[in-house]
């Protein structure tokens, strides 16, 4: 029987049935504390809350820039949320009932106002994740949503700007990367300021940006295909539908990068 190599053969023969057997119940103990964060912060149904109040916060935002701007910018809308045709044509007609006169300075107001639900949910769960008692002003929750609509602009323009450069697939990459990782810090940071922890918050942002590379390219064969079919199946409701099925993964992984920021900078004794 050839003998073992590397690691090993530092271990004395007697000792490494004991050895393998630390190692798995050190494994064991990671995944069971894992999976016992992802229960005490309740990801799932946070998870599908922020989806929810990121889709009737931030979608109201466009609308009301659609009719404050004026039709010629529904169809940089559709262009940014990169709808298929059948999708696309139903959200202009949509937007199409949408004018300038529908929102005046109140109704931009209450718009804004009620898109603070989405801030609001945010900090119950960075509270959660991390067990802070830190609470955002109102001032910071309204920049916040406004944060997040100027991103998903930001993200189309960058994207733009990395097509016409050499190397696009791996400079895009990259780009979109550090902007993920930059939206994870900004979110915690807008909503919390110093109250954020800075070791869990950086780690998190490692790793939603990490996660963010998968669920893009994954995002790109999958979602137009089902924003396609639900249009097809089920009108202007499956294309509400399918967006808020997406926005669920997104908020999954945006809690799930910062339970991992917690676990990774924890203190070794808070495991005993």
């Amino acid at each position: 029987m050839p003998e073992p190599s590397g690691f090993q053969e530092r271990i004395p023969r007697r000792l490494r049935p004991r050895a393998a057997l630390i190692l798995g119940s050190r494994i064991g103990r990671l995944m069971l504390r894992g999976a016992g964060e992802l229960v005490r912060v309740q990801i799932f149904d946070r998870s599908m809350t922020l989806a929810a109040q990121s889709f009737t916060s931030i979608f109201p935002l466009l609308i009301m820039l659609t009719a404050v701007l004026g039709p010629a910018s529904r169809a940089r809308i559709a262009d940014m949320l990169q709808l298929p045709d059948s999708s696309e044509r139903l959200l202009r007609e949509a937007l199409s009932g949408s004018h300038s006169n529908a929102f005046g300075l109140v109704g931009c107001l209450f718009v804004i106002f009620s898109a603070t639900g989405l801030s609001r949910a945010l900090v119950r769960s960075y509270r959660a994740v991390w067990e802070l008692e830190q609470k955002a002003a109102t001032a910071r929750q309204i920049g916040t949503v406004l944060a997040l609509v100027v991103y998903l602009l930001f993200a189309r323009l960058l994207g733009w700007v990395v097509s016409l450069l050499p190397g696009a697939p791996v400079v895009g990459v990259l780009a979109t990367f550090v902007a993920d990782c930059a939206l994870a810090i900004l979110l915690p940071w807008l909503l919390l300021g110093t109250g954020a922890p800075r070791g869990p918050l950086l780690i998190a942002a490692g790793a939603f940006g990490l996660m963010m590379i998968a669920v893009r390219s994954a995002g790109a064969i999958y979602l137009p295909r089902a924003l396609e079919s639900s249009t097809d199946r089920y009108g202007t409701i499956g294309l509400a539908f399918t967006f808020i099925g997406w926005l669920y993964v997104l908020s999954f992984c945006l809690l799930l990068s910062a339970v991992i920021g917690r676990m990774v900078t924890a203190d070794p004794a808070d495991e005993r």
